[in-house]
């Protein structure tokens, strides 16, 4: 990803410098447990962690070697083999290039994951700081875009914060799918070496042995692991979504902090525009790209081809440095989000009361209006409101087929807006719990 986009510490892990320290750590684990086996002599299995443990690989060289050989593991091997010196051949016994390529990037997830996860973290935290602040903060709901019956700026805090919880939840799941390893040789059936020595690396690397590989590690585990990172980019979009829709000029209800010094238009000095949510957007829809060449790269010839490999080397980089990105800075959107309660407040009571026709239509079923004569007389009361013509109140008073159901005092008491709130604590214990 562009430098623009990308934060070091998610950066750090897609490294070449970090590829090829994971990579001998693959290979000296694997020495050590070939070692215990007989396979190899334990001096050399030291020799190889005494020389290079500490190396700092030469990456131009290796990028030297592989315009020659044109594989990029026989290159690593090589230009270890001159950090080493004649115990490098002890090394790779056995072994095929996925079992270092598939093993490596795993463990590169699973970083990768632990970063998202902490950044999570600071999404719910910020999002639960902001729920209770606005709590009972009222303001309008809205289905298709139009008014609909009151809710509370909480509610739909509260609303994300349960959606990135299950967002939580889901990567920590695809986290534990994704971490395994493979040291089974060419084909997967472990013939040129001992399943002890998968076992033996899988522990040192924090991972668990793929049950069965085919060479390669089978790719409906990243399949699933790219879908997740999927699924939590458009839950950030949809609270952008939200931010932006909030910041329209008409509406105004909320907005982006707007620094001291920042300006929001080249040509317009008046301009504030909500470019943090926007930029959201174009964030997550680049990380739902990863997706669909996850969900094909399952499909492998056989036991194995590369035809996936082009994809990752792009994706995994890519996927996880720019959500990592989006995931940080919407923690600091939510965390500095500006908030106008009166201009919610404002926008409730535009439409002359309209948002509690619902209740008068259901008050009116209770004094024995059938459902369809009582939409009727609210509609006929509603529209002309909705045109901007009267007070919906004064005019369902005035209405004498309302008045034969209901008195003034009861058509009053279907406009409080308190009754439409009695249950935002239940709401919160669900999500928060009852702390």
């Amino acid at each position: 990803m562009i430098p623009r986009y990308t934060r070091p510490e998610m950066a750090s892990i897609w490294e070449p410098q970090t590829r090829f320290k994971i990579w001998f750590e693959i290979e000296a684990h694997a020495a050590d447990a070939l070692a215990e086996l007989g396979t190899i002599p334990k001096e050399a299995a030291r020799t190889v962690w005494a020389k290079a443990k500490d190396a700092i690989f030469d990456v131009a060289r290796i990028d030297e070697i592989e315009r020659e050989t044109k594989h990029d593991v026989i290159a690593f091997l090589t230009h270890l083999a001159e950090i080493v010196g004649p115990e490098a051949r002890f090394v790779h016994q056995g072994m095929t290039s996925s079992d270092v390529l598939d093993t490596c990037l795993n463990v590169q997830l699973t970083r990768a994951a632990d970063l998202l996860l902490a950044d999570l973290d600071k999404v719910l935290a910020a999002l639960k700081k902001r729920a209770f602040e606005h709590k009972m903060t009222p303001t309008i709901g809205r289905s298709h875009g139009i008014h609909a019956e009151p809710v509370t700026f909480g509610l739909k805090l509260a609303y994300a914060y349960a959606e990135f919880t299950r967002a939580k939840e889901r990567l920590i799941a695809a986290r534990k799918e994704v971490a395994t390893c493979a040291i089974s040789g060419a084909v997967g059936t472990f013939a040129q070496i001992d399943p002890r020595v998968e076992e033996h690396v899988a522990k040192a690397m924090g991972l668990v042995p793929e049950p069965i590989s085919t060479q390669v590690i089978p790719r409906d585990r990243h399949a699933m692991y790219f879908s997740t990172l999927g699924v939590i980019a458009s839950s950030i979009e949809r609270i952008a979504v939200e931010i932006r829709h909030m910041q329209r000029t008409e509406v105004l209800e909320a907005e982006e902090f707007f620094s001291e010094g920042q300006k929001g238009s080249s040509a317009m000095p008046h301009k504030r525009n909500p470019v943090l949510s926007e930029n959201l957007t174009g964030l997550s829809r680049m990380v739902r790209a990863y997706v669909t060449p996850a969900l094909e790269n399952v499909v492998l010839w056989h036991e194995r081809d590369i035809s996936h490999s082009s994809a990752e080397r792009m994706m995994g980089p890519d996927a996880t440095v720019t959500l990592d990105f989006a995931l940080v800075r919407l923690a600091g959107l939510i965390d500095k989000l500006l908030v106008y309660p009166a201009n919610m407040q404002k926008n409730l009571d535009r439409l002359g009361g309209l948002v509690h026709s619902q209740r008068v239509l259901l008050a009116l079923t209770q004094k024995g209006a059938s459902r369809e004569d009582a939409y009727k007389l609210v509609q006929r009361n509603a529209m002309p409101v909705w045109r901007g013509e009267g007070d919906f109140l004064q005019l369902l008073k005035k209405d004498a087929e309302v008045k034969t159901y209901l008195t003034d005092a009861e058509i009053e008491e279907q406009f409080d807006l308190g009754y439409h709130l009695k249950h935002v604590d239940t709401i919160f214990k669900r999500v928060f719990g009852e702390a």
